[in-house]
């Protein structure tokens, strides 16, 4: 019984590259559940018993798994099917039954271009040390423009990349460089920990999944200031709020000594989202606001002028930032995305109207360059 059980979830988790499923839902009462291009689809079936769930979920665990999910009522594991891939598995309560989240984990690995990012992603990863933060909502292609960033990195230059990761979404096969990843309640049991002893492990490059609290943000932006390149991400929508976000982990009396510590150490920021694409495909594309830091952004942050780097971010486009209505802009021109979605997600829409008629416009509305 346990054996056909376990044959049971495995046939759900092969239909998800199939189909190319980012997570296999189980809940009782319904329908087996795949995501698929970010939306919610039924896999054609009977719903889900409660007895269904359970004897699915349970054939794969082990003694010392089920022992654990019976005490916390939620368990965190990595499971692998032969010749379909490797899952990163959530099981948890919900209305006294159990449910089940389950992501996959990629092998194919994508780069600047397969992703649609710009050409100045190149140079953000060419750097040898320094913070590059990658900010953006769950589900805005975070983990994807991070990964397209340390295999470029893999790729092309001789370098010990380690990662801590929750969860692990894309696995890196060794090329050039060589890269151990960590994942947080499986290899370590929080990103805390993790930060706390990577320098030690002789990284080159650090990817730290998510920079949460300013015990974590702190460790990477010391590892940074010590000669690491760590790549970090932040729940933040746009470059403007990242920095609201970042000095709001610190009392007041430290934002002089982080914004000097940042205008030292930071190289770049990167929000972004995800768009609907019209190009045949391409289901998704990356909308991206980008910072380099510049001499004259260092100079801003380094004085709290944080109000003028909108206008230096919109006046940098021979660095390779961008605002996001210049990125609308490039889209809308390289036919990714069409008009009508350009001016859904626009910041400013009579803005994105005068640059897709070559005119250049600030916040203020007033007429750049006059």
């Amino acid at each position: 019984m346990p054996e056909t059980s376990a044959r049971e979830l495995d046939r759900l988790f092969a239909m998800m590259p199939k189909v190319n499923a980012s997570d296999l839902h189980l809940k009782v009462g319904s329908k087996p559940m795949l995501r698929v291009a970010g939306a919610i689809r039924e896999v054609e079936t009977e719903p889900l018993t409660a007895a269904d769930v359970r004897r699915m979920v349970l054939a794969v665990l082990d003694d010392e798994q089920k022992r654990q999910f019976q005490q916390d009522q939620d368990l965190d594991f990595a499971y692998s099917v032969p010749q379909v891939g490797r899952f990163r598995v959530n099981l948890f309560m919900q209305r006294g039954a159990i449910s089940m989240a389950a992501r996959r984990v990629n092998t194919d690995v994508p780069n600047f271009k397969s992703a649609n990012l710009p050409q100045v992603f190149e140079k953000i990863a060419a750097n040898q040390q320094g913070l590059a933060l990658v900010c953006g909502i769950t589900g805005s292609g975070k983990s994807t423009t991070l990964a397209a960033l340390i295999d470029f990195i893999n790729a092309t230059r001789r370098s010990h990349i380690v990662t801590v990761e929750d969860p692990i979404e894309y696995l890196y096969r060794d090329k050039k460089s060589f890269i151990n990843q960590r994942e947080v309640g499986i290899d370590v049991k929080d990103f805390r920990t993790a930060l706390r002893y990577v320098v030690r492990q002789d990284p080159d490059v650090i990817l730290v999944g998510e920079m949460r609290d300013p015990e974590t943000f702190e460790t990477g932006l010391t590892a940074a200031e010590t000669g690491h390149l760590v790549f970090g991400t932040l729940h933040s929508s746009t470059v403007a709020q990242t920095f609201g976000r970042i000095l709001d982990m610190f009392p007041p009396d430290r934002e002089s000594l982080v914004r000097h510590s940042l205008a030292f150490n930071l190289r770049a920021i990167v929000a972004q989202k995800l768009l609907p694409s019209i190009k045949q495909g391409v289901d998704r594309v990356p909308l991206c606001e980008i910072m380099i830091a510049t001499p004259t952004i260092q100079k801003l942050i380094r004085e709290g002028e944080d109000k003028k780097i909108g206008d230096a971010i919109r006046g940098g486009d021979d660095t390779g930032m961008q605002d996001f209505t210049q990125g609308l802009v490039k889209l809308v021109n390289s036919g990714l995305v069409s008009k009508k979605v350009a001016f859904a997600h626009a910041p400013n829409a009579e803005a994105l109207k005068m640059r897709l008629q070559g005119i250049d416009v600030g916040d203020d509305h007033r007429i750049l360059g006059d």
